[in-house]
C-alpha cells in the first residue's frame, strides 16, 4: 500500500529532478541496453528513430503504467514488451524474473548483422519508474551474463553511466544469487 501511495509523489519528484538536475530520463548502458525511468508517451518517436528501441522490459505493476504505454500500445508502435511486475520500495526482482528478463534482451543482441537504422544497434529499454531500482537490479544481472561481470563490476558499469542508481541490501544480494547461478564458463 506504501508503495501506491508514494508512486505519484516520486514520480513527480523524478520528473523535477530531471529537469533541475544533471539525471537525464535515461541512458544508454552499452550498445543495446538502455536503463531510464517510466517512459511517457512523448519519448515514442525519440525512443523509436534514434535510440532504435525495439523492445521494453518494464519492472512496473499495472497501476505504474497509467502514464506510459502499455502491452497494446508498445505492440501498436511495432515494440515488443515484457513486463515484469515487482513491487516498488519493498521488493526486488526474484530470480525468475531476472532469468527471464536477461533472456528477453539477448533475443536482442545481433550476431554479426547489418542494421538499417544508421549503424545503431536494437536496443531494449529497460525500466521502472526512476531507472534506479527494479530495472537497474535486471541490467546488472544482463551485465554479469554478457560480459562476465562481477555483481561489484556491473554496478560500477551502471553507476559510470547513470550516477543515480541505488541498489540496497535486497538488491545487492539478488544479484550476488544471479552471479553463482550463472555457468562457470561465462565467469571466466
Amino acid at each position: 500500500m506504501l508503495a501506491r501511495l508514494s508512486f505519484y509523489p516520486t514520480l513527480l519528484y523524478n520528473v523535477f529532478m530531471e529537469k533541475c538536475s544533471s539525471r537525464r530520463w535515461y541512458d544508454r548502458i552499452d550498445d543495446n541496453v538502455i536503463l531510464g525511468a517510466l517512459p511517457f508517451p512523448t519519448f515514442n518517436n525519440k525512443l523509436l528513430e534514434e535510440e532504435n528501441v525495439k523492445a521494453v522490459i518494464s519492472m512496473n505493476e499495472d497501476y505504474e503504467l497509467l502514464f506510459a504505454n502499455d502491452r497494446k500500445k508498445w505492440q501498436e508502435l511495432g515494440v515488443e514488451f515484457l513486463q515484469l511486475a515487482t513491487v516498488d520500495i519493498f521488493q526486488t526482482p526474484c530470480q525468475k524474473k531476472l532469468k527471464e528478463g536477461t533472456q528477453f534482451i539477448f533475443k536482442y543482441i545481433p550476431n554479426g548483422t547489418q542494421f538499417d537504422n544508421g549503424g545503431l544497434q536494437p536496443t531494449v529499454y529497460v525500466h521502472c519508474k526512476a531507472g534506479r531500482t527494479r530495472s537497474a537490479t535486471l541490467v546488472g544481472c544482463y551485465l554479469m551474463m554478457r560480459y562476465r561481470m562481477t555483481p561489484e563490476e556491473a554496478v560500477n558499469h551502471m553507476k559510470s553511466k547513470r550516477p543515480h542508481i541505488l541498489l540496497h541490501t535486497k538488491q545487492w544480494e539478488a544479484l550476488h544469487i544471479f552471479y553463482e547461478d550463472l555457468p562457470q564458463i561465462t565467469k571466466q
